[in-house]
């Protein structure tokens, strides 16, 4: 589904990730942590093509295909999804507009039916427990960190994508709200279950409520360690020096 070679990206002249070697197979959700300027954020932003983010060697690839070059428009039409720690407030565009001109792009159907989009969505603010009135406001503007990452949460289930990458999702979330996001990342992946997921984060809290498949350490750069949840779990214990060499 989504294999990372080698990869190396520089920001600025300075190197960020240093040879960072991942695959996520289809249906599989993989957990990456690390310190705080491990270079979490940098891979996710370089996986979606961010132009400041220069990949100097290494390849990603997508169901095969080499997309190291791709451009971030073609990237999420091809199945790419990224959802960001801080979302954007976009004034002037409400969100029923700004899914289905994303949708439309995303199948490639400029005359994609208002009605059948307008069902879809509805539909999925059911599943997720969102009020439908939301659609009529400006994207993000004017919401709560909660509501911010549940309209990510929505924009993933309704686009459809083949690969998610989930930047710190659960960054300042509460318990409660936590518990939503993370029953609406599950709520997509029953009705995707090919949906491949790599969630970044700091936190072990929103591991217990995912259960990932394979749990990565990101230190200075590369992937330093691989195994299941229990890494995760002794990380908490033994905090990130024990996994310096």
């Amino acid at each position: 589904m989504f294999e990372v070679e080698g990869l190396h990206v520089s920001v600025e002249g300075t190197e960020i990730l240093k040879g960072v070697d991942l695959v996520v197979g289809a249906g599989e959700v993989h957990a990456l942590m690390g310190p705080n300027g491990s270079g979490k954020s940098t891979l996710a932003q370089t996986l979606l093509a961010n132009p400041e983010y220069e990949v100097t060697a290494g390849a990603i690839r997508f169901k095969g295909e080499d997309v190291t070059a791709w451009p971030v428009d073609a990237r999420g039409k091809a199945g790419m999804f990224l959802a960001f720690q801080y979302p954007e407030e976009i004034p002037g565009v409400p969100i029923r507009q700004f899914l289905r001109q994303a949708l439309a792009a995303r199948k490639g159907i400029e005359d994609l039916s208002v009605l059948e989009t307008r069902l879809a969505i509805m539909d999925w603010c059911k599943r997720l427990e969102i009020d439908d009135s939301m659609m009529d406001r400006y994207l993000n503007e004017g919401f709560s960190g909660g509501e911010k990452k549940r309209n990510e949460i929505l924009q993933m289930a309704v686009l459809e994508p083949e690969i998610a990458i989930l930047d710190e999702t659960d960054s300042g979330l509460d318990i409660d709200a936590l518990k939503v996001v993370a029953k609406g990342v599950q709520e997509v992946r029953r009705a995707r279950p090919e949906l491949g997921v790599l969630l970044i984060t700091h936190y072990m809290r929103i591991l217990d409520l995912l259960a990932p498949d394979v749990v990565h350490i990101l230190l200075d750069g590369r992937i330093v360690e691989s195994g299941g949840v229990q890494l995760a779990r002794r990380l908490e214990t033994d905090g990130y020096e024990a996994f310096r060499s």
